[in-house]
């Protein structure tokens, strides 16, 4: 048995540790993986060759190095059997978030909670296929994931004309008490993933950790929706929330190719 630890630069929070999860399930030589998300750290116990799991985690684009490999005798592995069990609660709180931040972001005409509702809704994507895919056959996975990329694409592409649409035109203001309540709310449910999934994790692990929450994504977006909020208040102009949603649809659109590699 090999254990090998790799640095994951841009593995900020649980949906990349799903990511590389089920990508690194088509590898018959994984036994056992343990992810460090505050420190962008990812241990892997294999039983040969390491070359084909350094292959698949650069497919993934997330900033994989390998920092090192040795053979261990470890080969008991403890699994945490409410798995299934956080990962649905996780995936039933960002579903939610994703139409209650759609159906406020339209009706408030906010391209900033409409663009952080597809970002809960790739998080969603990530967890169901993660779920769908315990007991299924690799193909099976591959056709979820790439249905699913291409979906957020095209509401991301459909998001971005929008925005083109409003800069050009004069729109109404977005109500920015509603960007500023729903996302200090999605921020309040994007902490609560975290420390869900954290419970499956080691005691060490189980504890909030500030350089785990101030460096996820999704909190950061949150963030910056909440200032797109305050500056759209303060200047009397939609151009701040215009702009959060444009990068948050970029993001979006790169989760969506993180989701289609998992395909090929």
């Amino acid at each position: 048995m090999y254990k090998s630890i790799f640095d994951i630069k841009q593995m900020d929070c649980p949906s990349e540790e799903n990511l590389i999860r089920m990508k690194l399930s088509e590898n018959k030589n994984v036994k056992h993986l343990i992810f460090d998300i505050p420190n962008r750290r990812l241990t892997v116990f294999h039983s040969s060759e390491i070359a084909s799991i350094d292959y698949s985690l650069g497919e993934l684009k997330l900033g994989s190095k390998k920092r090192s490999s040795e053979k261990t005798n470890e080969t008991h592995f403890h699994e945490d059997a409410n798995q299934r069990k956080l990962l649905w609660m996780v995936l039933s709180i960002n579903f939610s978030f994703f139409v209650l931040e759609m159906t406020t972001g339209i009706i408030g005409k906010s391209m900033g909670l409409v663009a952080d509702s597809l970002d809960m809704l790739a998080d969603s994507v990530v967890y169901g296929t993660s779920l769908l895919a315990v007991g299924g056959t690799v193909v099976k996975k591959k056709n979820i994931a790439k249905l699913a990329g291409y979906f957020q694409i095209v509401l991301a592409c459909v998001g971005f004309l929008e925005v083109i649409r409003r800069f050009l035109g004069a729109e109404q203001l977005p109500n920015f008490a509603t960007m500023i309540v729903v996302s200090i709310f999605a921020l309040l449910a994007n902490t609560i993933c975290l420390y869900i999934l954290q419970k499956s994790k080691s005691k060490e692990e189980a504890h909030m950790k500030a350089s785990m929450i101030f460096t996820s994504n999704d909190v950061i977006i949150n963030l910056g929706v909440i200032l797109a909020g305050i500056l759209v208040h303060w200047l009397d102009s939609s151009t701040p929330d215009l702009i959060i949603g444009t990068v948050v649809f970029a993001l979006v659109i790169q989760g969506a190719f993180r989701i289609l590699r998992l395909s090929k």
